[in-house]
């Protein structure tokens, strides 16, 4: 059986690349960014996490495979830790979950700062995930999620998920 010596704080980190998001399963954990920080402890296994915001439904069910996943390498002993600050940002998610995010049928993040278009009065650019075209309309604020804004597009008609700025 496996324990927390054998394995390093980076092979750990690693790992959690097989935890995927629950709401958003061609993701994982390390995708989003959400997991800031892994550390040892004698025989404990400490994982920083910080939710996408601090109401996201999703974080007690990531909390939970993260540790079924460790433990199920044989690490008796973990211990989740959410920390809120610095907030979760959409520059947290990695080039490759930008990449998977639009492979799935989301457009991901428009821009890699917080959007200001509703300030500006300027258009968001957000391109269609299915034919790439960039001559879409927001449908609603609101998506299947609360992170995510309905978007439709004006050339292939098809209506998509656009994972805000945040």
């Amino acid at each position: 059986m496996a324990t927390v010596t054998d394995y390093t704080e980076e092979e750990l980190y690693e790992e959690l690349s097989n935890v995927t998001d629950p709401e958003i399963p061609v993701l994982t954990v390390t995708d989003m960014g959400v997991v800031r920080k892994v550390q040892k402890f004698d025989n404990i296994v400490r994982v920083t996490i910080t939710p996408t915001y601090s109401g996201c439904p999703a974080m007690q069910r990531i909390e939970s495979d993260i540790k079924e996943h460790l433990q199920g390498l044989g690490i008796e002993k973990v211990e989740v830790v959410t920390v809120l600050s610095p907030a979760w940002t959409t520059d947290w998610l990695t080039d490759e979950g930008r990449r998977k995010l639009e492979e799935y049928g989301i457009a991901p993040p428009a821009e890699k700062t917080t959007d200001k278009s509703a300030l500006t009065g300027s258009k968001k650019v957000v391109r269609c995930p299915q034919c790439k075209s960039e001559n879409t309309e927001m449908v609603s604020q609101f998506g299947s999620t609360a992170c995510k804004a309905l978007y439709q597009c004006q050339d292939c008609k098809e209506p998509f998920d656009y994972f805000k700025c945040i």
